[in-house]
């Protein structure tokens, strides 16, 4: 009796000891909410020993070509005063990452993902006529395909230095520079290229807001390879907005009021000498130009380059 409930107790450990190891088994087998999660896997699959401060090629002697586009939204400010121009502009590049490549029949057929920013490598381009940080919107993703076709797409608002030439004002035209160039790599590491054809990029005001003072024309792009001392060459791509003053405001402000006064100025030798009124006259008409004259140094620069002809 004693040997069969021993046998009994030892039965009964052996039973519930390997239904609690199956158990065990069972639910360290079980990924919970991320069984079936296709985009789960994929990212953990290209983030397994991916290095972001490296730049992402295979050979160190292929050089990363990264392909950028701009789109000018809107031009919310020319000051012509301390000659700078602010602008909203669709910023775009795309380049090729060798260690995000996949193949597609092994994770339902997905072709494209989004991954965090902050997690995969970046070129450091930037805009070289940068004189304020701007209020842009955080974009903290990117899209990246199946080839390794890596997209960053985000909004600009571009605070940058503009030399404005006035001579004409206000039927002026501008032609402002937006130079992107990386700021260490050399053109052995990073090469720049357009996304789109010069052609395609000059007549694009798709996206553009056409209601302000100022009308976009065209945006001109001019790439360039320079050297600083001789031996280390870089690579930059310049794009010039060439933008057009409105002047029917300036026009009903100032020309008009202006052409009144010489009218007046010349009416007032019509006057008879021996009138009292003609010195107080001419007075009043001095003091409209001092206003006008004050009015006009206001809005132009006082380091500009010649005098402006209004």
């Amino acid at each position: 009796m004693r040997l069969s409930s021993g046998w009994t107790i030892l039965l009964y450990l052996l039973l519930h000891g390997g239904a609690t190891v199956c158990t065990v088994k069972k639910l360290g087998s079980n990924p919970g909410r991320f069984a079936n999660a296709t985009l789960v896997r994929l990212a953990e699959f290209l983030s397994a020993g991916y290095k972001k401060g490296v730049r992402p090629v295979k050979d160190w002697r292929t050089s990363t070509i990264v392909a950028i586009d701009l789109m000018v939204y809107s031009i919310l400010n020319v000051d012509e005063k301390n000659q700078v121009l602010t602008t909203y502009v669709w910023y775009r590049q795309s380049w090729t990452d060798e260690f995000l490549v996949w193949n597609p029949e092994d994770f339902d057929e997905v072709k494209q993902l989004s991954m965090p920013t902050a997690n995969v490598w970046v070129p450091d381009i930037l805009i070289n006529e940068f004189v304020d940080v701007g209020k842009s919107p955080d974009i903290p993703y990117v899209y990246v395909t199946h080839e390794g076709l890596v997209q960053n797409y985000k909004p600009i608002q571009v605070v940058t230095a503009c030399t404005l030439n006035i001579y004409n004002f206000p039927f002026d035209v501008q032609k402002c520079s937006l130079t992107f160039q990386s700021w260490l790599h050399t053109i052995d590491d990073i090469n720049i290229t357009l996304m789109r054809s010069p052609e395609k990029l000059r007549d694009d005001k798709s996206v553009f807001m056409n209601q302000g003072e100022w009308e976009l024309l065209h945006i001109l792009s001019n790439y360039k390879i320079f050297s600083v001392d001789n031996d280390d060459y870089y690579a930059e791509m310049k794009f010039h907005v060439v933008i057009r003053r409105r002047p029917l405001f300036y026009t009903v402000n100032l020309l008009l009021p202006s052409i009144f006064l010489m009218v007046m100025d010349i009416v007032g030798f019509y006057l008879p000498p021996d009138s009292g009124e003609r010195v107080s006259f001419k007075i009043t008409l001095l003091l409209g130009y001092s206003v006008f004259l004050i009015i006009v140094s206001d809005t132009l620069p006082a380091t500009a380059i010649g005098t402006p002809l209004i």
